[in-house]
């Protein structure tokens, strides 16, 4: 028999059989298949993290055109229509991680994939207002899968002392989206009208749901063990189960996932990181849903040339993955070398240039846009607000998948509903601060708080690992 099952008990005069990998080696074992395997999911998910993302601010430039279309929507309500969807993205997971921790990765992605393809093409069948906020947030609710699920994904497939520059490249996929989609919707919206916005996002769905059942295979070792034993129990009809099964109800274990990434928000290290993401998103957003309104207004823009204001934040967003991508790795290893053991916390150094980057940044777009400078240079300063996101995005999720990796999509599920609700909601604010003490006073506030919480990640590099044992909200 093989060494990956032994005998643990007897049910009814039968023994049942324990079922687990053949050693660390197993060629079985998600971890260690092929690369070209694991290139494949990987780039499945990352179109899945693009796509969904790239929804969510495609039509910031053409807020007013569908205004036009819905006379006596108010500014709030019009900006609502694209923060509505990043609380979708909040929702969501909550859901459809702690069910991937139960069923598995591949079906929530497929039925998650389908259902957003679905509702985006109903946002642009939308016939008033009301119904556009509904279809949004039903469509981040399904396009939070990815966001989520992925960083469990990466769990199950990459070794932890390569997980930087890959978690680098997943988290490009979705901050890159959120950047170009204003860019392609400007000119489309200007070209077409507003609805031609989703009927290119529903093609480019369509696509993506081809792309993943084409490359993405399951991953989740639970589940994979669980086709072990039954595979192994049709063969010879004994019985089988995983090593470490739960022998609780399917209803208990439902239960006890749905509400663990709500319970693991009571863990001081997932409560403290979502705090520090809910500040930087949320003021990337109110950065998303103003551009084009700033740019058009301070620089006389029209709609589709409004939309090219994005790029200075994926520049340097892309810079900021670059050189994340390059060194996170390597601080960890030069760390682990130097204290001889290995610790999530050793991802949060390369943070830092990320927390000094984004105040740089506020203030020199706030105060140039102000006093309507070249607008190159608030660009420029909105380029430094790029590479404060991707630099931070990719730390933290990072040093969540490493320090909760079996239960990573919970981990980043809980992550995701404080910072999510923090880029829906923030953003209704973001055009009265500015109307009220302006766009140079305005961003130096926002600069202020970003500062504030800036030092969480020197509290948690020497905190962490002891936080960590605490293992808050996880059982």
């Amino acid at each position: 028999m093989s060494n990956s099952v032994s005998d643990t008990e007897e049910d009814a005069g039968q023994v049942v059989h324990e079922v687990d990998w053949d050693g660390p080696d197993d060629p079985n074992k998600p971890i260690n298949w092929p690369k070209w395997k694991k290139r494949g999911i990987i780039t499945a998910v990352c179109a899945m993290r693009f796509t969904t993302p790239f929804a969510s601010s495609m039509m910031s430039p053409a807020l007013l055109n569908i205004g036009k279309d819905f006379p006596g929507t108010s500014d709030t309500i019009l900006s609502f229509t694209v923060s509505i969807y990043i609380i979708g993205f909040g929702l969501g997971p909550l859901i459809l991680a702690p069910l991937s921790e139960v069923y598995g990765r591949n079906i929530i992605y497929h039925v998650s994939n389908i259902l957003f393809t679905i509702f985006t093409a109903c946002c642009g069948l939308s016939p008033n207002i009301g119904a556009l906020l509904a279809f949004r947030v039903a469509a981040g609710f399904f396009g939070g899968a990815p966001l989520t699920n992925g960083g469990g994904t990466i769990a199950d497939l990459v070794v932890p002392q390569k997980r930087g520059l890959i978690m680098s490249i997943f988290s490009a996929s979705m901050l890159i989206g959120p950047v170009l989609g204003p860019v392609v919707g400007g000119f489309l919206a200007e070209a077409k009208g507003w609805r031609w916005i989703f009927w290119i996002l529903t093609i480019l769905s369509g696509v993506t749901n081809i792309c993943c059942f084409a490359f993405l295979r399951e991953t989740y070792s639970p589940v994979l063990l669980e086709w072990k034993a039954r595979k192994l129990h049709q063969e010879t009809g004994d019985l089988y189960q995983p090593k470490g099964k739960s022998q609780k109800s399917l209803r208990h274990l439902l239960l006890t996932s749905i509400t663990r990434p709500m319970r693991m928000l009571f863990n001081p290290i997932i409560l403290g990181t979502s705090l520090y993401m809910a500040v930087v998103y949320g003021i990337i957003y109110v950065l998303f849903t103003t551009f084009s309104i700033v740019f058009q207004d301070t620089y006389g823009f029209k709609e589709g040339i409004a939309g090219l204001s994005y790029l200075g934040l994926g520049v340097g967003s892309a810079l900021g993955m670059a050189l994340f991508g390059r060194y996170s790795d390597q601080i960890s290893a030069k760390l682990t070398e130097k204290h001889q053991v290995m610790k999530p916390e050793y991802r949060l150094p390369a943070l830092l240039p990320s927390a000094i980057a984004m105040p740089i940044g506020l203030i020199i777009y706030g105060w140039t846009a102000q006093y309507h400078v070249h607008w190159i240079v608030p660009i420029i300063g909105t380029g430094f607000c790029g590479f404060s996101l991707m630099g931070c995005f990719a730390a933290i999720q990072t040093y969540l998948v490493d320090a909760f990796t079996v239960y990573a999509s919970s981990a980043l599920a809980a992550n995701s509903l404080v910072r999510s609700l923090a880029g829906g909601l923030v953003p209704l604010g973001g055009l009265g601060l500015y109307d009220r003490i302006g766009l140079g006073w305005g961003n130096t506030l926002l600069a202020f708080l970003s500062i504030v919480f800036g030092f969480s990640p020197l509290f948690f590099y020497k905190y962490g690992e002891k936080l960590r044992k605490s293992r808050v909200g996880m059982d």
